[in-house]
């Protein structure tokens, strides 16, 4: 189990997580629907997740989002510092019309290629908050991750088939591997 904080002027961010769990979760980030997203990537990735954020939320959700995504991938990229795992990940995931493929290296390399199409909001969530937490997820991990709507109109269909497909590829990168997947013989 890790566990991390984060406490800035405009957010305080606590995070634990077990890439050896359950999809066990607890999310508090004062953020519906947000909270929702973190669920389903808890419980599809099989990583046990616990968030408490609170947030200048007053302001916008931003701050929040972003941070969360800091402290999340920082977490992951501890949990996997001193052991090997398959590396490589990928799904493709429907929700309803919604189809997105998504595809990771956990590389220790930094790499985001966000090509979905989901502008507006989804009840009082900035859908391109879900851009920023991606963002901010995979410049503190170390991994390289493509995220690609392939068919969608629902911005909520969308954004679920997104860290649901987030969450398989994730689990699928997370398998213990009995060496370093690498010619270089680390990553």
């Amino acid at each position: 189990m890790v566990e991390l904080t984060r406490k800035t002027k405009e957010t305080s961010i606590e995070v634990k997580l077990n890439i050896n769990g359950s999809g066990q979760y607890k999310i508090d980030t004062g953020i519906g629907f947000f909270n929702h997203m973190l669920e389903a990537l808890s419980k599809h990735s099989g990583v046990d997740l616990f968030v408490h954020a609170e947030g200048d939320l007053d302001v916008d959700f931003h701050h929040t989002v972003e941070d969360v995504g800091i402290v999340i991938g920082k977490a992951l990229k501890e949990a996997v510092k001193d052991i090997s795992i398959a590396r490589y990940g990928y799904a493709i995931i429907a929700m309803d019309e919604a189809l997105v493929l998504t595809s990771i290296d956990f590389c220790n390399r930094i790499f985001l290629n966000f090509d979905c199409n989901i502008n507006g909001s989804i009840g009082n969530f900035d859908s391109e908050l879900i851009e920023e937490f991606f963002k901010a997820l995979v410049s503190n991990s170390g991994m390289v991750l493509h995220i690609k709507q392939l068919y969608g109109v629902n911005k909520h269909h969308i954004a679920e088939a997104i860290f649901k497909s987030f969450a398989h590829s994730l689990k699928m990168a997370l398998k213990p591997a009995q060496s370093v997947l690498s010619t270089k013989g680390s990553l």
